[in-house]
């Protein structure tokens, strides 16, 4: 099955870049409220449409409902901002509004009704306000006659060097689709994703600049491209750099004295991401020390854009464009593309025929937790179950 995608919450188009990778999947058009964002959607997303605009805005919706009925669309992606309930925001809950762009979202599904939708949000989105979120947004699916799945993924475990938990809901109007399935065993390192740009101290570097090393890991050269994008460290100011030179090689602030800690009270702050192990989270301030440990293995700097483009495990050749504060905030909001077009080969492969029927039977291979979803939706009754081997069927199913 071929599908042609709408990208909601769209940002510079991680998501859509990940699941464009398989070639039965193609995005026709993408909506972001951030100019700078689209911008950069536009410029990598090929024969995507990006448009800005607010999702709560009648006109800018009904834009986009037509648009997508017109190209065809069939399936629906995004994440739906998520501020509200997220492990670093306030967890303000029922009372925060930002978590009820999801029912936006919603409401495009229900117009547009496309085969196949996702949803990507932080993990908290699963048990905030006591699973009312996730609950909320499942009945509203099956009620629009959805089979809908979720649950968890890291993006470590499909090849991204990153621990970058995050929230999935699949939904299909005819299949049960799973999460995908990662590695959990051979995760890429910061060193596989960005020391062959080990180069760069402060303030140095360029927008567009020529390779200087050869590539140093398999990661590093199936992200390469022609030239390097991006790839201009931060200016730090000299008690920046000075905090910074006491911080040892992959190191932490417990080198820093006390009395220059300053405000920043977390532990990780000042400092240094591990050669040989994954980053945690690239967030949207990821060019700052003091943010948190995104501080390179060993150079007084923090990393650049293209090395946190690298760790999201964005192409080389995919270019962001605007001001840094905003390049930085479209790396750190970004769908890892290595995680997104696992999403869109586990949805591929749940539509690949692997059914046969003829006038006394049909026959399925399927993972039967996930496949009764389906059985029920057909209202399909049997009087007998067998089973071998003997499977925990339980007497709901």
């Amino acid at each position: 099955m071929k599908f042609k995608i709408l990208d909601l919450f769209c940002g510079a188009g991680g998501f859509s870049y990940g699941v464009d990778k398989n070639k039965n999947f193609q995005t026709v058009l993408g909506l972001d409220f951030d100019q700078n964002a689209v911008n950069t959607f536009n410029k990598n997303i090929k024969g995507a449409t990006g448009i800005v605009g607010d999702i709560t805005d009648k006109e800018t919706k009904r834009k986009v409902i037509s648009e997508s009925k017109r190209l065809g669309v069939n399936m629906v992606i995004g994440g739906p901002p998520c501020q509200g309930f997220s492990l670093k925001g306030k967890q303000l809950g029922l009372d925060d509004p930002r978590n009820f762009l999801f029912l936006e979202y919603i409401e495009i599904v229900k117009e547009l009704k496309p085969e196949v939708f996702v949803i990507e949000n932080v993990r908290n989105l699963l048990n905030a306000s006591g699973g009312y979120f996730l609950n909320e947004i499942k009945e509203r699916f099956i009620k629009l006659g959805y089979i809908v799945n979720s649950g968890f993924i890291n993006a470590r475990d499909f090849g991204v060097p990153q621990n970058r938990e995050r929230a999935i809901i699949i939904g299909s109007l005819s299949r049960s689709i799973p999460l995908p399935v990662g590695d959990r065993e051979n995760a890429a390192t910061v060193r596989d994703a960005i020391s062959d740009l080990w180069y760069l101290n402060s303030g140095q570097g360029k927008d567009v600049s020529e390779y200087i090393n050869e590539p140093q890991s398999e990661y590093q050269k199936k992200l390469r491209g022609t030239k390097v994008y991006n790839h201009k460290a931060t200016n730090h100011s000299k008690i920046a750099l000075e905090k910074l030179k006491m911080v040892p090689p992959e190191g932490d602030k417990s080198s820093i004295p006390l009395e220059l800690h300053g405000k920043q009270k977390f532990a990780t702050t000042w400092s240094r991401l591990v050669w040989d192990d994954v980053s945690p989270t690239i967030d949207t301030r990821f060019d700052t020390p003091s943010n948190g440990r995104n501080s390179h293995p060993v150079l007084h700097r923090a990393i650049t854009p293209r090395e946190a483009a690298r760790i999201q495990s964005f192409d080389d050749d995919f270019v962001f464009t605007g001001p840094k504060t905003s390049i930085c905030r479209q790396i750190g909001n970004a769908v890892p593309p290595f995680m997104a077009e696992a999403i869109a080969n586990t949805i591929n492969e749940a539509y690949i025929d692997k059914r046969n029927e003829n006038e006394y039977y049909k026959s399925y291979l399927a993972d039967s937790f996930v496949f009764v979803k389906e059985l029920k939706k057909s209202n399909l009754k049997v009087n007998h179950i067998i089973t071998d081997p003997p499977y925990n069927i339980s007497k709901k199913n």
